[in-house]
């Protein structure tokens, strides 16, 4: 059997989300964790992830930057890749950060539940910076 790797780009909704669960649980394996996907959203996580130690922490997996009301005090990480990078950060540590760093505390998006980033800027680069759990780091312009 001749292997040919699938174009991102090409999968549908459910086999992008299949994909990236796949993707980030190689990367957590490699700091001692094993995943396990839910069949629907517990508690707002998409997958559990269970370390060598025994901390386990849930995690809701999203295609970018995004925070959400309805996260709140749930004490729920979130995973998402930028181009190689993957991020993996308490969401509600990282909403009070971003709230203070940025405008999108008074966005229609934001006020209405919930904000999604289309793109990275350099700021919000930097705050993600301790959050990075792998790829290449993107230099942050000074």
């Amino acid at each position: 059997m001749k292997l040919v790797k699938v174009q991102y780009r090409t999968l549908n909704a459910r086999q992008k989300e299949n994909f990236n669960f796949q993707k980030v649980s190689a990367v957590l394996a490699d700091y001692g964790f094993v995943t396990f996907r839910l069949s629907d959203d517990w508690q707002g996580a998409d997958f559990i992830a269970l370390h060598i130690s025994g901390t386990v922490l849930r995690v809701q997996l999203k295609s970018r930057l995004a925070f959400y009301e309805k996260y709140r005090n749930k004490n729920l990480y979130v995973a998402f890749s930028d181009g190689n990078a993957w991020y993996l950060y308490p969401h509600d540590e990282l909403l009070e950060k971003v709230l203070l760093g940025t405008a999108m505390g008074s966005s229609v998006s934001w006020q209405r539940g919930g904000y999604s980033f289309a793109g990275l800027s350099p700021a919000i680069r930097e705050l993600l910076a301790p959050y990075q759990i792998s790829g290449d780091t993107k230099p942050v312009p000074k």
